[in-house]
């Protein structure tokens, strides 16, 4: 039987984002970062939406937006902070939140 050659993630990832420390791993870190942020706030979006008993379309005509722009929010696909803002304001929802330098209050 022949031995397969594996190869560590790591060394992957090395080699596709660059070695730790660089600035094409660190632009990619960043990027994973906001991504994740984009996701879980959609993800806290989604939750209390379902918790009033909405439909995307229904939370969509309280913001003013059609139901595609809520899912795209729901799914972490959008960084237009003001239209989730406006979500959550639709909701009814008091909160604040920080990505990096910038704080969003509502």
């Amino acid at each position: 039987m022949t031995q397969m050659k594996l190869t560590p993630l790591s060394d992957i990832v090395d080699e596709v984002w660059g070695k730790v420390g660089t600035p094409e791993r660190d632009a990619m870190e960043a990027q994973l970062q906001e991504d994740l942020k984009a996701y879980q706030l959609g993800e806290a979006l989604k939750d209390e939406r379902k918790k009033r008993n909405l439909t995307q379309r229904q939370l969509g005509e309280l913001m003013g937006v059609g139901r595609s722009q809520v899912s795209m929010i729901e799914c972490g696909r959008t960084r237009n902070y003001s239209a989730i803002a406006r979500a959550f304001k639709a909701m009814g929802i008091s909160s604040s939140f920080s990505f990096g330098n910038f704080c969003l209050t509502l």
